[in-house]
């Protein structure tokens, strides 16, 4: 698994050569509403496993939550599962709110 900062996802995102990575957001709904990086797909925690049939083992995924903890554990258990290219946004959505847009709601 790599770990990427705010900065780092900022700068894959805004780089025309590279292919946008999925943006997995696998906190609850309520946190997603309140804040959430543009083009995350929701997908909590607890429905991931249900899920893995919706996502491309070979796509580059970033998996985000509030500060980190939660997505880590979940890219963790995609990587178990056979997906090759996975990363986990260190600080979650509250170091892309501090780093990178600073006008984005906090909790």
């Amino acid at each position: 698994m790599q770990h990427l900062t705010a900065s780092e996802l900022a700068a894959w995102i805004a780089d025309p050569q590279r292919p946008a990575p999925l943006l997995l957001d696998v906190r609850e709904p309520w946190e997603y509403e309140t804040c959430h990086i543009d083009a995350a797909r929701l997908m909590p925690m607890q429905t991931v496993p249900a899920h893995l049939n919706d996502l491309e083992e070979d796509q580059a995924i970033v998996c985000i939550c509030h500060h980190g903890a939660r997505s880590m554990q979940v890219a963790a258990f995609l990587e178990r599962h056979g997906f090759s290219a996975v990363s986990n946004l260190t600080g979650g959505v509250h170091a892309w709110a501090q780093q990178v847009d600073p006008a984005m709601p906090t909790y």
